[in-house]
């Protein structure tokens, strides 16, 4: 879906497109050739692009992924433009993975978002992994299996509950990284490599005095800030070399330390303790009102950061040995209605086909699994094509499977899965339910909506695209996301 978009332009506009997207599976290089060939770069992204530099000399076009998809068209004419103009891109050796990744002009607030999305993006593996795992010794073992003796002293191999307990073990190695990682690679958006260890050490120590979460993302922007306060200072010649091996990681670290240990670490781990107790407090109305607005917010950006804070704020709440029933509950409100919008635009191009262009009927085939799968950005080309139908529907659906999942008390202990983990799921009957119910929702609005304006054929957008590189007409680009 992320590289369709810009494709598709290319081909209206006559020129050659070639595509490199990057996720957090990894991403595949452009062959240097194919970039040496390029007559100009664009950049869509949302979080930092990595090796950006093999891209230096080129005439770039660097923009969020909501632009890649809205307006690939307009990017492609623009450097285009700049490709006739001589305009190129400097090499960007110097800087961090975030000023490396935008505009040298971006506001605070745009960094405080790709430092923050950065550190998220490196922890969601860990969180899905991990969780699933700790999910699977559950239904393996059973509720009590986080009593069990330890695998290292007691595991017979024709045993479940043997099964059950090393997975569940597993698993909380893998949770127990969840908050490190988080403040580590926040640290390292913001100052590169030397960020990583005073990061890690800081989100460990958020871990050890009970801060949680909310220690994690104030100890990744400390390290990060207090590394690149370090890197501003006049260091002689002779001591440049040792000064990211020994030096830096040495002095921020005792910094990091020290501010998390004795001024910060106490206020933030009553911060964590108050926000676990209103949860675990909330009941009736409250409840009910939480998993609306957690809906809203995981169908509002689809993946997107607001998606991305309300699903860090459900798993941050099981990422614990014993979480809460309440912590439980919202991950499960969380997770139905992000299924929601794709299986929804799957049904709508199923129910009202003409409504929709033959791509949009076609990505609606793929929104089946997309959306059975948990995966929110299977909706994206609908919502790029028409936003202003698709995603306040989707967002009124999604309110109103969070409401109904929090008003069953339903619960989820795994981050991740979609109807796969449902034998995993309390109440998972009724948790269907409320998923049937908001998908049916968002169909029915889509389709009055789009039935009282048809849209011309052939007008709504074929996918979004996280980046794409454009070039003369008949010429090749190249593209990192």
């Amino acid at each position: 879906m992320a590289a369709e978009s810009l494709e598709n332009a290319g081909r209206e506009a006559g020129a050659e497109v070639s595509v490199e997207t990057q996720g957090s599976a990894g991403f595949t290089r452009l062959d240097p050739e194919v970039i040496a060939a390029a007559d100009g770069v664009i950049f869509a992204h949302d979080v930092p692009v990595r090796d950006k530099a093999r891209f230096a000399g080129k005439p770039t076009v660097d923009v969020g992924v909501k632009a890649g998809i809205n307006r690939p068209g307009e990017l492609i004419t623009e450097v285009r433009e700049k490709a006739a103009r001589g305009e190129v891109t400097a090499a960007a050796a110097a800087g961090t993975p975030v000023e490396r990744s935008g505009d040298s002009r971006e506001g605070y607030g745009t960094k405080l978002r790709k430092w923050l999305m950065s550190g998220v993006s490196y922890m969601v593996p860990f969180v899905a992994a991990g969780g699933l795992l700790i999910a699977l010794g559950f239904a393996i073992g059973g509720y009590k299996i986080n009593k069990a003796p330890s695998v290292m002293d007691h595991f017979v191999w024709t045993q479940a509950d043997s099964w059950g307990a090393l997975l569940f073990r597993i698993g909380g190695v893998a949770f127990a990284f969840l908050v490190p990682v988080l403040a580590g690679y926040i640290a390292y958006g913001m100052a590169d490599r030397p960020g990583l260890v005073p990061g890690f050490v800081g989100g460990s120590i958020a871990l050890t005095i009970n801060a949680g979460f909310l220690g994690g993302l104030a100890a990744g922007l400390i390290a990060g800030g207090v590394v690149m306060a370090i890197q501003r200072i006049g260091i002689p010649a002779a001591l440049r070399g040792i000064m990211p091996v020994v030096v830096i990681p040495l002095i921020s670290s005792a910094i990091v330390g020290f501010l998390m240990f004795v001024v910060i670490g106490k206020p933030i781990a009553a911060a964590q303790k108050g926000m676990t107790d209103w949860l675990n407090g909330l009941t009736g109305t409250n409840a009910i009102l939480l998993g609306g607005l957690l809906g809203l917010m995981m169908c509002f950006d689809l993946g997107g950061p607001v998606n991305k804070v309300a699903y860090t704020f459900a798993t941050a709440g099981i990422a614990v040995a014993a979480p809460s029933d309440s912590a439980m509950k919202i991950m499960a409100a969380v997770m139905a209605a992000g299924m929601v919008p794709p299986l929804a635009m799957a049904l709508a191009t199923t129910v009202r086909g003409r409504l929709f262009t033959q791509t949009e009927r076609e990505n609606g085939k793929a929104a089946w699994v997309l959306g059975a799968s948990f995966i929110s950005e299977g909706a994206i080309p609908f919502a790029a094509a028409d936003p202003l139908r698709v995603i306040p529907s989707a967002m009124v659906g999604g309110a109103l499977t969070g409401a109904l999942s929090m008003t069953f008390g339903a619960t989820l202990r795994a981050p991740h899965g979609g109807i796969f983990v449902v034998p995993l799921i309390g109440n998972p009957f009724l948790y269907l339910i409320a998923i049937a119910a908001g998908v049916l929702v968002t169909t029915a609005l889509v389709v009055v909506l789009k039935g009282m304006r048809r849209p011309v054929p052939g007008t709504a957008a074929d996918g979004p695209a996280t980046g794409a590189a454009a070039a003369a007409p008949g010429t090749k680009q190249a593209v990192a996301a």
